[in-house]
Formats: structure tokens, sequence, C-alpha cells
């Protein structure tokens, strides 16, 4: 229960003193800490540098108050209008000329600029750093997309000689993309019918909405970041949708992603009539994902009927370089017969001379003979249907994945044989794992 206040208590006085009645000694006030004016302006300022909606901003809005100086640097005020005529809202804008170029402003255009916030400290007045201006209509994406391929463009993001060849025959490719979309089973299909001895190795990434651009990025890394069945070459794929729904492959993080890349990529977004920034700096753009892997890969039907074509070539070269040895051996053979005196000695000598031409002309016969047949062997050996005729088999799973481990299967599981002279249908009564020594 409180104190009553003591006689005499003048109740106006002791507030001014501040005595509580609980408490009737006087309590000091405390001294205010002062800071510097540029302390306080500089943390403002640095306030504002920290908030990424302050230092990457698209703002609309009417120029008012404009100002160009004898450097040609444009100054003026972004102004929201009521009905009313009224101005609602207006913040200062500088537009430096390193980043105006000459664009053509005036008092009471409706326009879209980018830029960031900032304090300036000689006068403590917000202002916005403009380096982007574009007359209203325009839209935000296009400007924001011009703008970033500008800047990574004088970065040298887009330079072609950079642009790294692919691999004619890779043992494993990279894929980022969804898992639950289409593009990743339409990738399996032609990599499975084209060229058989690929390996696919998914990188699940989002390809739209928030965080996308993270995502992916993130899933070229981590197939840079492979050390045991490192793949030759990434595809980046997604299918077709609006601007809004590619946005994520127009921007920045994915761009440096593809070109810190180690390894060649190939940028397969939407349809053909879609390019983006990441396609500009892969190393190779396809019109489609599917495209994306007939670029990836060869077609073995193309290939063996290549390596037919080289063997044919190659017979016949031999073919020709022996005819012409024949041809000159028997007209140097002629000319030795008619050259040559009839004593015995000398019809002897020729002969022994004869034969010392007829062996090495054999055994240059032989020595070219070994070269067609090694020749032969290693255009044989190119063939993927070479491999099967000596008793291999290509082994897959029902979605046409190619089984390269056993630990990839289960018991009971329907697998596809591909023999060298056709597939069977099948299914494992059990799997038994090597033993690891």
């Amino acid at each position: 229960m409180p104190k009553r206040p003591p006689t005499g208590f003048n109740a106006r006085r002791a507030q001014q003193r501040r005595i509580d009645w609980d408490q009737p000694t006087p309590v000091a006030a405390p001294t205010p800490q002062s800071r510097p004016v540029g302390e306080v302006a500089r943390h403002i300022r640095s306030q504002l540098k920290s908030d990424p909606q302050l230092t990457d901003v698209w703002i609309e809005g009417e120029v008012r108050s404009f100002n160009r100086s004898g450097a040609g640097h444009y100054y003026f005020d972004l102004a929201d209008s009521q009905n009313t005529g009224k101005t609602d809202a207006a913040l200062a804008c500088a537009f430096f000329r390193r980043e105006n170029r000459g664009i053509a402003v005036q008092q009471g255009d409706q326009v879209l600029v980018h830029g960031s916030a900032d304090l300036y400290l000689a006068r403590g007045s917000l202002q916005i750093i403009v380096d982007d201006l574009r007359p209203i209509g325009e839209g935000v994406l296009q400007a924001e997309f011009e703008r970033l391929f500008r800047n990574l463009d004088a970065e040298g993001l887009f330079n072609p000689e950079r642009k790294r060849p692919l691999p004619t025959y890779p043992s494993r490719i990279g894929v980022v993309t969804s898992p639950s979309g289409a593009v990743w089973h339409d990738i399996q299909q032609v990599v499975t019918r084209r060229w058989p001895l690929t390996a696919l190795t998914l990188s699940p990434c989002l390809t739209q909405g928030t965080g996308a651009a993270q995502s992916i990025s993130l899933a070229i890394e981590r197939l840079n970041l492979l050390t045991v069945e490192e793949p030759e070459v990434i595809i980046v794929a997604r299918g077709g949708g609006s601007p809004e729904d590619l946005w994520a492959y127009n921007e920045e993080p994915v761009a440096r992603a593809i070109f810190a890349s180690d390894i060649p990529i190939i940028s397969a977004v939407g349809h053909e009539t879609d390019v983006s920034i990441a396609d500009h700096v892969a190393d190779r753009r396809a019109p489609t994902p599917s495209a994306a892997a007939e670029i990836a890969v060869p077609d073995r039907a193309e290939e063996a009927a290549r390596i037919a074509g080289l063997r044919q070539a190659a017979d016949q070269v031999i073919d020709r370089r022996l005819t012409r040895i024949a041809q000159d051996t028997s007209l140097n053979r002629d000319r030795l017969e008619r050259a040559v005196p009839h004593p015995p000695t000398v019809r002897i000598d020729v002969n022994r001379r004869r034969e010392d031409l007829d062996q090495a002309i054999n055994r240059q016969l032989a020595l070219l003979q070994a070269h067609q047949r090694a020749a032969s062997s290693r255009l044989k050996a190119l063939n993927p249907r070479g491999t099967l005729e000596r008793g291999y088999a290509i082994v897959s799973d029902t979605d046409g994945t190619v089984v390269t481990s056993a630990k990839w299967l289960r018991a009971d599981q329907q697998i596809a044989i591909q023999f060298a002279d056709g597939d069977i249908d099948a299914r494992t009564l059990a799997v038994r794992h090597a033993r690891e020594e």
C-alpha cells in the first residue's frame, strides 16, 4: 500500500523535482548522449545501402523540376500525382552523365527508373541514384533484361572467344532441370535412342518462381563439384512458358554460375523464339531441351554409316596404292629387261636383282596388307555394334535408362536386354552384388 504524502507536501513541486510519494529523494534526469551530425548521417546512409529493396529498385512516376547541369548530369524529382493535381509523394533523383548517355528527358514525362537510394551527406538529403530510365510502357521485365544484358556484356560474359567446344562422344551428361517435368523424360529418351553408351546425371532444381535462380545456380555448382562420374557436358533445360515463368534464366546468379562452370554448358530454355541471358552466356544454345540432347550426343546410325564410309575409303586408297606399285614394278621390270645385255653373267645378275626386287615388293605388299587389316580392326572397334557382337549386351529399365550397376536393380524387375541382332524383354530373379575387396 503506497505511503501517504507527508504533511505540507506540494504535489506540483514534487513533480517538478521528480519526487515520488514512496521515494521522496529527488532523482536527477539523465544527461542525453550526443553524436556528431556526420556520424548519424553516415549511419542512415549505411542503413540505406544495406537494404536490398532500396539498392535495386524500379520506380514509376512523373518527372518534375527537371534540370540538366553543364556537365551533362540530370537532376529531377520523381513524383506521384493525385487526381487533384497535388503531389502525393516525390523523390529527388540524380542521373549522372556516364549513365544517362544523352537520353532525352523533359518535364512532365512519365518514366520508369532503376537505381538505388542514397543520402547526400553534404545536404542530408535523400536521393535516388539512377542508372537506367525508360518511358512508361516498355515494361519492367524488358527494361531489367536490357540493363543486365548491357552490364554482363561489358564484363565479357558473352564473349564468343571464351565459348568452349563440346565433347564428341561424352560418357556422361549432367542435366539441370526439374525432376518432375517432361524435360527430364524427353532428354532421357533422346540420349537412349541416339547414343545409349552415354549416362545421365540429374541435378534437380526449381525452374520458376521464388528462389528458382538460386536453385539453378546451386544445381550447376553441384555438378562442377563432382569428383566421381563427373559429367563432360551440362544441359540447363526448361520447357516453354510465359516470360514471367522463364524469368529465372534471365537473372544474374544463373548467368554467373554458367560463366563460372568448368564444364561446357548447353542452354535449352523454352521454345526456339525464347532467348534468355543464359542462352547468351552458355557455350551452346539449343532451341528446345530435346534438341539440346541431340546436340550433346552423336547418332549411332549416322556414326555407323560414317565408319562404314571411312572403311570403304581406306580400302579404296590401299587398292589404288597396290595397283600403282604393281604397275611401277611391271614397268621397271620391262625397262631392265630391255636395258640388260645378253651375256650370261649379266643375265644371272639381272635375275638375282629381279628376285630381290620381287621380294622387296612382296614385303611391301605384306606390310600394306597388315596396315589395312589393322585399320579395319580399328574402324570396327569404333562401331558400337561391334561391342555387342563380342558378346556384350546393353541392359536398360522400363524407362529406357541404361543400367550400369547391379545396385540399380531389384528382384522381379522388368528389364530390356539389347544384343547385336535384337532385343529381348526379361525380368530379374535375384540381385547379387559383387563383394568389395
